[in-house]
């Protein structure tokens, strides 16, 4: 019997004809769908029963963050207990803060896994962007003042500009206004040269003209009004990374006290420095991860469109071709689903956005006064006009002051 008229046994089938077209091309549909099903499993996340109390459910939360997360509550807590007095607090998470972005130069391990092409933005270990480590830097240099140690308080001023710099290919410099003047301030509280340091602080201011430094003010007084900026994704795939930036119906304060007003313009702006450096608009886009996902996307898609046509036809040269085609159709949108191009919008939600200054002198004993703040047409915002106590132990060293719009 020739191998053509060869009947089929029973319980067997023949390679062609009784099997079912394209049966091997659905394995590999069925596989891919699973697979890519896979990657969307989030695991839960703890439960946390809020108290109101910004400080302690801060710590809640960082209790159980991921430890790519701790920086930013660490970021939290601090300005909240900063505002609550709690300056042991705020020491403590800006140090655990500080101490990380400080690990983080050189061989961070999570920072290297982000720069790939299949990893989130948001799977590093979170520093935050420029304005937001340099406040970090500022906030520890008020208290390090507050503690009598104006020379750390200036090494943390200077580093805050530093950050907003490119040291390396010096296309921009730094153009906060406070840093500087501050940098200055200490220096000559500490008996040394300011005068540069001024310089660049008044350049860089525009809008107000900063008043010169005397050595016998001993009470420096640290003000922030309005919302910072928030963080948010745009592009096709969520890989802009941008910001919501409104503008605070708070523009200015006063603190009276002793029978004078002592003003308080804002010097800096967060929600200018979030979206620009040294002036220049930044284009925020992840470019790369994005054109990839994009195209490989696109070959996975027609892959599956092929293997789809050639298993079809039925034939054995098909069904390989079809096979062929969905494992490359299948490692193409494997490789799109892995590439996550989406910016990463964590951030250090509860910044100010205006940054304000004085120093002023005053004898030791209890003060009372009143601050104030104004609107853009520099009138007052009655509602907003609260007590203040500032207490002078000693006359000799310096009083620092902080006082917050804000309240959590």
């Amino acid at each position: 019997m020739s191998r053509r008229n060869r009947p089929v046994s029973p319980g067997r089938s023949s390679s062609r004809g009784s099997r079912p077209r394209g049966g091997r091309f659905a394995l590999v549909l069925t596989a891919s769908a699973l697979l890519l099903a896979g990657c969307a499993s989030v695991p839960d996340k703890p439960e946390i029963v809020e108290t109101g109390d910004p400080v302690v459910d801060g710590n809640a939360q960082l209790a159980a963050a991921r430890p790519q997360d701790r920086v930013m509550w660490d970021y939290r807590i601090a300005a909240s207990a900063l505002r609550a007095g709690n300056d042991a607090e705020a020491g403590k998470r800006l140090d655990e803060a500080i101490l990380s972005m400080g690990g983080l130069i050189t061989n961070d391990a999570d920072a290297r896994k982000a720069r790939s092409f299949f990893s989130e933005e948001s799977s590093k270990t979170f520093i935050g962007e420029p304005y937001e480590r340099a406040m970090a830097y500022y906030y520890r240099g008020i208290l390090y003042w507050r503690d009598g140690q104006p020379d750390n308080a200036r090494a943390c001023f200077r580093t805050a500009q530093f950050i907003d710099s490119d040291a390396e290919e010096n296309s921009y410099k730094g153009d906060y206004v406070l840093f500087d003047y501050l940098d200055g301030l200490a220096s000559v509280k500490l008996s040394a040269d300011g005068a540069d340091a001024f310089k660049r602080a008044q350049a860089n201011s525009h809008r107000h003209k900063l008043p010169a430094y005397d050595e016998s003010d001993n009470v420096l007084v640290f003000a922030e009004f309005g919302e910072g900026p928030r963080k948010y994704a745009g592009g096709e795939y969520g890989e802009q990374l941008k910001f919501q930036v409104v503008n605070s119906r708070v523009h200015s304060a006063a603190l009276v006290i002793e029978g004078r007003t002592v003003k308080l313009p804002a010097y800096d702006d967060l929600n200018y420095q979030a979206t620009t450096r040294g002036g220049r608009v930044m284009d925020y886009i992840l470019g790369k991860k994005a054109v990839f996902k994009s195209t490989t996307n696109t070959v996975g898609d027609v892959a599956l469109v092929g293997a789809a046509v050639a298993a079809s036809n039925g034939s054995r040269d098909s069904d390989r071709a079809a096979i062929a085609l969905g494992a490359i159709g299948l490692i193409s949108k494997l490789a799109s689903a892995a590439t996550t191009p989406k910016a990463d919008t964590r951030a250090w939600n509860n910044l100010p956005q205006r940054l304000a200054f004085a120093a002023i002198k005053l004898p030791a004993g209890t003060h009372a006064g009143t601050l104030e703040f104004f609107d853009a047409k520099q009138q007052r915002i009655d509602a907003l006009t609260r007590p203040v106590t500032i207490q002078v132990d000693d006359a000799s060293r310096d009083t620092v002051v902080f006082l917050s719009e804000l309240t959590r």
